[in-house]
């Protein structure tokens, strides 16, 4: 069993990520937002393995009568790394990573996200 804290490496915060973040604008009731999260993942963890380290993650510290984060899905992506300029003549490739979108269940939200 990895270590979840090896699978999620980090978010992955832009623009568009915090606008999925808050949950599609013309739902009107709070209890029924989806919200979808993005996280950089390790370039070997499948779906499943990402799912049960978001829980463990998330869900340590809570007592039986809080609520609990469910991940509904997890969708992945490979992003291939750009080639860019290091000095005058020679060029370089930025590292290959794997991005993971997580949808949460109807209601439930990340407090700590970096948002």
């Amino acid at each position: 069993m990895k270590d979840p804290h090896s699978i999620i490496i980090r978010p992955h915060i832009s623009e568009k990520t915090v606008a999925m973040s808050y949950g599609d604008p013309r739902v009107k009731d709070e209890g029924a937002i989806q919200r979808k999260y993005t996280f950089v993942v390790a370039n070997d963890a499948n779906k499943i393995e990402i799912k049960a380290a978001l829980e463990s993650m998330y869900n340590a510290g809570k007592r039986d009568k809080d609520p609990r984060i469910t991940v509904e899905s997890v969708r992945t992506i490979k992003v291939h790394g750009k080639m860019k300029r290091r000095g005058m003549r020679t060029s370089g490739k930025q590292p290959d990573f794997k991005k993971a979108v997580v949808t949460l269940g109807k209601g439930q939200m990340l407090e700590d996200y970096g948002v």
